[in-house]
């Protein structure tokens, strides 16, 4: 349904859309989360939460701003997909609620106990499969069934990951089992919007390679790259396991290839889909290897996916939904670009400060800080639009 002909909203713009709240209030904690994380990680600063410190890292990254982005997207898709009136006012605002409930939860967890602080978080995103299940339900759209699946392991790891975490106090297999969810819903919507907006750029310019639409092969792909995640997530230095990944890895590039990304350097809202994209196989290959020879450091690959691809990929479409959806120019200012710039340093400081540990402290800090410079940069840019009326 196009914004302009939905029914008239007469309450506040931000909570017009799902992706108003969310990206706004994704990248906030996004920036508060590193804030917090970096003295932890050096033991300047202990939370009062019941997770380790690692646990929380991973949790407030993979499902707290993961969770919100993602939410964010799927309440602004969905209404396209269905045609049914999006999810708005008092209903939205109370969802956001929920989401600031999960965070204050977790961070009080050793005050409230972790099976309520378990509950009022993992509620999110049981709601939210609810809420986008029965729309899709509604408007007939079951061709999206398989968005709500992978949505739906994510709720699961979210469960997963508290349950692990009271249990053996370290929620590694959680930990994972997030990471893989997100990075298969990455694949998943990457390999529609990024095919799709590089064909509508290329197609003002004239002759030359056209991408490949989603076929076959993407299916082999999934095919291959899902499997290889469910057994990373149960057996992570299995070394056949690694073989799986690797190859994985392999196809998710031949995958990125046939995309002609190469001809999109002069429309960094495109380019920035392919590059954060070829993330994804970065991190297949990484962690392959680690499995498989062990002289590679997990995090290295894990880094890969989640600042690289999630991280990346997140802002690039928080970025061109945020100037769409608000009626604001389809181009990438200056500012943009240097968030686009800021996410892809960081990604690879972290990937470096895993793979050159004689430099990790100077390296761990400047992934911190460019993740800063991004999604504060985000939060700067486009705060403005997305609290205000669609121009």
């Amino acid at each position: 349904m196009n914004e302009s002909k939905r029914p008239s909203y007469q309450g506040p713009a931000a909570l017009s859309l799902g992706f108003r709240p969310f990206f706004l209030a994704g990248a906030v904690w996004a920036v508060v989360a590193v804030i917090v994380w970096l003295p932890q990680f050096f033991g300047e600063l202990s939370l009062a939460g019941a997770l380790q410190p690692m646990d929380w890292h991973a949790h407030e990254t993979v499902f707290g701003y993961g969770g919100a982005v993602v939410t964010g997207f799927l309440l602004t898709a969905v209404p396209n997909w269905t045609g049914r009136p999006p999810l708005q006012g008092k209903p939205l605002a109370a969802l956001v609620l929920l989401w600031l409930a999960g965070r204050a939860a977790v961070l009080l967890s050793a005050q409230l106990g972790w099976a309520v602080a378990a509950l009022i978080d993992c509620a999110f995103l049981v709601t939210v499969c609810g809420v986008i299940g029965r729309e899709i339900v509604a408007g007939n759209n079951n061709k999206n069934f398989k968005v709500l699946i992978f949505v739906g392991l994510l709720a699961c790891a979210n469960i997963a990951f508290h349950i692990e975490a009271h249990v053996s106090g370290d929620a590694a297999h959680g930990r994972r089992f997030g990471v893989a969810a997100l990075v298969a819903l990455v694949m998943l919507i990457g390999g529609r919007v990024i095919p799709s907006f590089t064909q509508t750029f290329l197609a003002r310019r004239g002759q030359g390679r056209s991408p490949r639409a989603f076929s076959r092969f993407d299916a082999l792909c999934l095919a291959l790259s899902v499997p290889a995640l469910a057994a990373w997530t149960l057996y992570p230095e299995n070394q056949y396991v690694g073989l799986a990944l690797i190859a994985a890895g392999l196809v998710n590039v031949a995958r990125l290839a046939r995309w002609a990304g190469e001809r999109t350097g002069a429309e960094p809202l495109v380019a920035i889909l392919h590059l954060a994209y070829a993330f994804i196989p970065l991190g297949f290959i990484l962690t392959g290897l680690a499995a498989c020879t062990g002289a590679l450091p997990v995090s290295a690959g894990l880094h890969a996916w989640g600042v690289g691809a999630i991280g990346a990929m997140t802002l690039a479409v928080m970025t061109r939904a945020s100037l769409g959806h608000t009626g604001r120019p389809l181009s990438a200012g200056r500012a943009t670009q240097a968030i686009y710039a800021a996410v892809v340093l960081a990604a690879l400081a972290r990937i470096a400060a895993a793979l050159a540990p004689a430099y990790a402290f100077a390296l761990l800090h400047v992934a911190a800080l460019c993740w800063l410079a991004a999604f504060g940069g985000f939060v700067l840019t486009y705060a403005g639009a997305l609290l205000r009326p669609r121009s």
